[in-house]
């Protein structure tokens, strides 16, 4: 299959230590994954679906030991511990990888290691990467099959290079005591053992396209974001595009697929989809910078997913597509899930595939639910219908604007700009959520979750920040404008305030406007916040005054923000980048 010496070396050394009965390479062509649907389907790993409704899709169930992201179990293993860095977990590479080698020795014994090579972006684009995963699961296969673009011709690409990432899975006896998921940043290898679940074994997904990407980018001079990345059209047929980071349960999937309201949908508005969840960003020959989605498809998650808080996502999982941990409607044969209509299905299997009792489910009780509330959609993104024109060109879009946001009930304006892009690091930084019912614990509880990367940056954090400085020196006047954004204010009795969803479109326009320098703003001691009449509340019911409210600034409740700043810039220790403390002081004054 290839000549490539590190590849060939590499995947001798991994059988001798797995001991398969058998070697297959994955070559993504669909006799091929044809053929392992039947086989995942003979072996009780995949449930075929109702074809006529549900053409190509299968289910599947994991362990119910394993059924989420064990961050507790997920490693960085850099030379020195301060290389990782205060948030991540840390190991010395020589341990862990013993450990994990006396894990994984002779684990393949009786099954066959599945080769699949595979290209983060499109095959051959200058901003793409390319990764080798071996596994013992044919479910990883199939579902790497659909995120990533898996075929022969990236070993034609990769040519005679050792630029590629070795990952190493194998589900072993799916133990959460010998689980880990670890990534070595250094040696562009990943190993995950003892799992089953998609964010822990899709090993091109969180692991490759953050957290080693991450790290190639600091060392290359690039970014690999936790972003959506969306096309906004004008009547004019003008494409804009932006990209977004949002923590968890801050509607990412939503923003990226958006519908705009109907009166801008009559005026000639459109949204176009490029990525839903990560961004590879490099500085294009004309001095912008430049985005690619390395993903091929959406890994959604399903509960909460409908026809009016996300019509694109639940299309795109009307084909060949395969579902995760949601429930079995026995009577037609097909999936559901909490939130997907109001019809409780009266014959069905719950998400472990025991009989579920319909007049048992208590909204309020997680345990009642048919569907796990972390359950999945593998979806191809070509079945997007609103997938940009652009996602499969690998050159990239150009980014005009940089998004932040959080869940903040009382703290964040609607939307507001950064002073400049060091301001705008200043934000990203201090990115904050607070808790819902959601989240196990209290309600409420503020999470500072820089970037959306938290869980997910492959080295020390305070380098991370100064990489984000060190690229606005290099992009200087043709760097984005960074912005921040707050669908979640509410009044006092916890509704929200902001109709949110489609309406979004009206802070997005304001937001283009702005890049162009065809909007006002007020300067506030926070940065630049619009005014009222530049939103656009055309056909929707909600008054001037009420938008007042939600991009007022309340000195009192900002004061106690940059105090709470403060404690959390103090794990970074003296390692924070000096220009984060400056503008924190700036803040303070500010609202002095």
């Amino acid at each position: 299959m290839t000549n490539n010496k590190t590849v060939l070396k590499w995947l001798d050394e991994v059988k001798e230590l797995l001991t398969p009965d058998e070697v297959v390479w994955i070559d993504g062509s669909e006799e091929q994954i044809a053929k392992l649907r039947e086989e995942a389907e003979a072996q009780g790993e995949m449930i075929k679906l109702n074809q006529e409704k549900l053409p190509g899709c299968y289910l599947h169930r994991t362990n119910p030991n394993d059924v989420a992201r064990v961050e507790d179990r997920t490693f960085i293993c850099t030379t020195t511990k301060e290389e990782a860095g205060p948030t991540n977990n840390w190991c010395d590479p020589d341990e862990m990888y013993k450990k994990l080698y006396d894990i994984a020795r002779g684990s393949y014994k009786g099954r066959t290691m599945y080769i699949i090579p595979y290209s983060m972006g499109p095959i051959g684009s200058p901003l793409a990467k390319i990764g080798i995963e071996v596994t013992d699961s044919i479910y990883v296969v199939l579902n790497m099959v659909i995120m990533t673009r898996v075929s022969l011709k990236v070993l034609d690409v990769l040519g005679d290079s050792n630029d590629w990432v070795r990952g190493l899975h194998s589900r072993c006896d799916v133990d959460p005591e010998k689980r880990y998921i670890c990534q070595f940043p250094q040696d562009n290898t990943i190993i995950s053992v003892n799992s089953g679940y998609g964010g822990n074994v899709l090993l091109g997904k969180k692991c490759f396209a953050l957290r080693i990407a991450s790290y190639q980018g600091w060392k290359e001079g690039w970014m690999a974001e936790h972003m959506l990345i969306l096309g906004i059209e004008n009547p004019k047929g003008e494409v804009k595009y932006v990209a977004a980071a949002f923590p968890s349960a801050c509607g990412k999937t939503n923003l990226a697929m958006m519908i705009p309201p109907k009166y801008l949908r009559d005026k000639g508005y459109k949204v176009w989809t490029v990525g839903d969840d990560i961004a590879w960003m490099r500085i294009g020959p004309d001095g912008r910078l430049y985005a690619i989605n390395p993903e091929n498809g959406f890994f959604g998650v399903a509960p909460g997913t409908n026809e009016k808080s996300n019509y694109n996502a639940l299309q795109s999982t009307m084909k060949n597509t395969i579902f995760t941990n949601v429930a079995l409607d026995l009577d037609d044969n097909t999936v559901w899930w909490e939130g997907l209509n109001k019809n409780l299905p009266q014959n069905a299997l719950e998400w472990k595939g025991n009989k579920w009792d319909a007049s048992k489910f208590n909204k309020a009780d997680k345990s009642t639910y048919a569907a796990h509330p972390n359950s999945r959609f593998t979806a191809p993104a070509e079945n997007c219908p609103c997938i940009s024109d652009e996602f499969n060109k690998g050159s990239g879009v150009p980014i005009s604007a940089i998004i932040f946001g959080g869940r903040r009930a009382k703290c964040a304006p609607l939307v507001y700009q950064s002073k400049d892009w060091k301001n705008g690091v200043f934000i990203g930084s201090a990115m904050a959520s607070e808790t819902t019912a959601a989240a196990a614990g209290a309600v409420g509880v503020v999470r500072r979750d820089p970037m959306a990367m938290l869980p997910f940056c492959g080295y020390n954090m305070s380098d991370y920040f100064q990489h984000w400085l060190d690229m606005g020196e290099k992009l200087g006047d043709k760097a984005p404008k960074i912005f921040n954004v707050n669908w979640f204010r509410t009044d006092d009795e916890g509704n929200f305030i902001w109709p949110g969803f489609g309406d979004n479109m009206r802070v997005l326009n304001w937001i283009i406007d702005r890049c162009e320098g065809k909007a006002d703003a007020t300067e506030t001691a926070i940065g630049y916040v619009p005014k009222a009449e530049d939103i656009d509340l055309t056909d929707l019911d909600f008054d001037i005054e009420t938008l007042k409210s939600i991009l007022a600034v309340d000195k009192d409740v900002w004061t106690a923000e940059a105090n709470e700043i403060e404690e959390h810039y103090k794990k970074f220790g003296d390692k924070l980048p000096e220009e984060l403390r400056r503008q924190l002081d700036t803040l303070k004054a500010n609202l002095k």
